[in-house]
C-alpha cells in the first residue's frame, strides 16, 4: 500500500535529484533536498486538511488530484508563480520575467521579495477563514473542549468569521503593514495588504461557498437516489449504480487547488532563504509536493482520520498558526523552521491525543479500569 501510494513521488525524487546532480553539480543536489525537506515539514497538516476534504470524493477525482492537480501544484504554484509575481512587480512581460529569473536571479529575488506583502495578506487571510470556519462550527468531537466549546456557541452568529478576518486584516493593514520589508527597506504598504487581504477573503467565500453548494445538492441527490432506490427493491425491480455529480466534485478539487496555493506561498517564499535559482526552487519544492500529495490519498485511503480524531483539529490550528505567521511577516522575518515546528507540534500534539482515546475506549469496551486514560476521552 505504502509502495503503490508513494511509488510516484519516490521515483520523481530520484529523478529529480540525478537531474540537479547531473545538470548543475552537487551543490544543487543538496539544495533540492533541503528544498524538498522543507516543503514537507511545512505542508504536512496541508495533507491532513486535504484529506478531509478528499475523502469526500470517488477515486476518479482522487486521481484527478494525483495527476491534474500536481501539475498545477507543481508547474503552478513552484515555478509560474513566482515568475507571474517578477512580471507584475516589474511591470514586464512573462518572457522578459522568465529572463530575469534566469539571467539576473539578485534581481528576481528582490522583486519577489517586494510582492511579499501582498503575497502573505491574500494567503493569510485565506487559510485565516478556513480556521475560523472550523473553530466556530459546533462539532461532536471536541480536542481542546474548554476552548472549543464557548467557540461554538459564538459560531452561531451569522458571519463572525467574515468580521473577525476583517478586524484582523484592518489591525494588520495598520500596524505591520505600515512597515512592511521590502527589498529597497521598510514601506508602507497598507493599501497594497488591504487590497490583497480582501482579495483572500473573497476567493474563500466565492470558492468554498460553491464547494459547499454543490456538495449540499450532492448529499440531496444521493438521499433522493437512495430513496428510490429502497422504492425500486420494495418493488423488486432491479438497480443501477448512479454516478456522483460532477460539479460537487469539481468545486471540491477547485477549493483543494487554491488550499495547496495558500499553503505554497510559505514554502516558495522561504525558499529564498535557501537559494535565489528558480529552477532549483521549483524542483526542489515540487518533489515536497509531490509527497504532500501521496500523503494526502495515503490518509483517506487508509481511514486515518476517522481512526485518529483529533488530527484534523491539530492540523486546523496549524492552519491558524501559518496564517498569523504570514500576517507578521509582512513587517517581521520568521525563520521557516520554526514555522515548520509549529506545525510538526500541533499535529504531533493531536496524534498522540487521538491514541491515548482510543486506548481508553479500547480499555472501557474490554470492560477494563481506564482511570490511566480517562483525561483522552474528555472532550
Amino acid at each position: 500500500m505504502i509502495l503503490k501510494t508513494f511509488g510516484w513521488s519516490i521515483a520523481i525524487t530520484a529523478v529529480g535529484l540525478a537531474f540537479a546532480a547531473w545538470q548543475w553539480g552537487w551543490e544543487a543536489f543538496g539544495i533540492v533536498l533541503i528544498l524538498s525537506i522543507l516543503e514537507i515539514s511545512l505542508s504536512f497538516d496541508n495533507a491532513v486538511v486535504n484529506a478531509g476534504v478528499l475523502k469526500k470524493m470517488n477515486a476518479f477525482w482522487q486521481k484527478i488530484f494525483l495527476t491534474v492537480g500536481i501539475l498545477i501544484a507543481v508547474f503552478g504554484m513552484r515555478l509560474v508563480f513566482p515568475v507571474v509575481i517578477v512580471a507584475i512587480s516589474a511591470k514586464v512581460g512573462p518572457i522578459e520575467a522568465v529572463q530575469i529569473a534566469v539571467d539576473n536571479p539578485d534581481r528576481y529575488e528582490s522583486l519577489v521579495t517586494d510582492a511579499h506583502p501582498a503575497i502573505a495578506a491574500f494567503g493569510g487571510m485565506f487559510l485565516l477563514m478556513i480556521f475560523l470556519d472550523f473553530i466556530f462550527e459546533d462539532r461532536d468531537i471536541k480536542w481542546l473542549g474548554w476552548l472549543e466549546r464557548p467557540l461554538a456557541k459564538l459560531g452561531k452568529v451569522d458571519m463572525l468569521s467574515v468580521c473577525i478576518a476583517l478586524i484582523v486584516l484592518l489591525v494588520t493593514a495598520l500596524t505591520f503593514a505600515t512597515h512592511a520589508h521590502t527589498s529597497t527597506g521598510y514601506q508602507d504598504k497598507s493599501a497594497t495588504v488591504l487590497l490583497a487581504g480582501v482579495g483572500g477573503l473573497i476567493t474563500y467565500l466565492v470558492v468554498g461557498g460553491l464547494s459547499s453548494f454543490f456538495e449540499n445538492r450532492l448529499e440531496e441527490r444521493e438521499e433522493h437516489e437512495h430513496e428510490e432506490e429502497e422504492k425500486a427493491r420494495a418493488e423488486g425491480k432491479q438497480v443501477s449504480a448512479v454516478g456522483l455529480a460532477g460539479k460537487a466534485a469539481f468545486f471540491l478539487f477547485l477549493y483543494l487547488e487554491v488550499l495547496d496555493a495558500s499553503f505554497s506561498f510559505d514554502g516558495v517564499i522561504g525558499a529564498f532563504a535557501i537559494t535565489n535559482q528558480i529552477f532549483w526552487m521549483a524542483l526542489g519544492l515540487g518533489i515536497g509536493a509531490m509527497y504532500v500529495r501521496s500523503l494526502t490519498v495515503y490518509l483517506v485511503r487508509q481511514g486515518t482520520l476517522d481512526d485518529y480524531v483529533y488530527l484534523e483539529h491539530g492540523a486546523h490550528y496549524a492552519i491558524g498558526a501559518l496564517a498569523v505567521i504570514l500576517l507578521i511577516t509582512i513587517e517581521h522575518s520568521i525563520n521557516e523552521i520554526i514555522t515548520g515546528l509549529i506545525g510538526v507540534v500541533l499535529i504531533a500534539a493531536s496524534f498522540w491525543s487521538s491514541v491515548r482515546r482510543n486506548k481508553a475506549l479500547e480499555a472501557e469496551e474490554a470492560g477494563k479500569d481506564p482511570n490511566d486514560d480517562k483525561s483522552a476521552l474528555r472532550v
